[in-house]
């Protein structure tokens, strides 16, 4: 890597390369040679801007969850506009991407990272997938306050049973997602029963 690149670049350069490697091989093929060697930079270049192997992760995973957060933002400004369930199904699908799955997979698969991740962020849940609960849900109670589901509808419940199955139907799959098909069928029976709710 040539003297003087941006420490940014540098990061963002090993973090790509670590998502290469996590879909590609799995997280137990995720080593700092791996990292480096993917990334074509020398060993030290990672050391240089983290203290240790899984500091790296835990600002890898941390830039995941950066990215929970945009589309959190871009969830809560479709309320009102379209229909629920297909703000919902395109949200879950935008959500666990490969790469977001693969990152769930290396949090259950690391204890010490999910123990650093914990140090700074909700001390109970998995990291990623409780963050994407809380756009859900923050999303729900929007929906709520515009009469769009159920004013009495449990969001928080809501949310984990929808992040739960999204995962299960995304996770262990070689390529392409679920059909979006299936998505919906999953998050229209979740939501059944606060949608009609909200008609009575």
């Amino acid at each position: 890597m040539p003297t003087g690149v941006h420490i940014h670049d540098a990061r963002r350069q090993l973090f790509d390369a670590a998502e290469r490697v996590l879909l590609r091989d799995g997280p137990s093929a995720l080593t700092s040679r791996a990292v480096t060697t993917e990334a074509d930079v020398a060993k030290g270049v990672l050391h240089r801007y983290f203290t240790d192997f899984d500091a790296f992760l835990a600002e890898l995973v941390r830039d995941r969850i950066a990215r929970i957060g945009s589309q959190a933002a871009a969830l809560r400004d479709s309320a009102g506009t379209g229909t629920v369930a297909g703000n919902l199904t395109g949200a879950l699908t935008d959500l666990f991407d490969s790469v977001a799955v693969a990152i769930v997979g290396l949090v259950i698969f690391r204890d010490e990272l999910r123990a650093r991740l914990r140090q700074a962020g909700p001390a109970h849940g998995l990291p990623v997938l409780t963050e994407a609960a809380a756009m859900i849900a923050a999303y729900l109670a929007d929906e709520c306050e515009m009469g769009r589901i159920a004013a009495d509808a449990d969001v928080d419940s809501l949310a984990l049973s929808l992040i739960g199955a999204g995962h299960l139907l995304f996770a262990g799959r070689e390529g392409a997602p679920p059909e979006a098909g299936a998505v919906d069928k999953v998050v229209i029976t979740v939501m059944a029963d606060v949608l009609q709710r909200r008609l009575l």
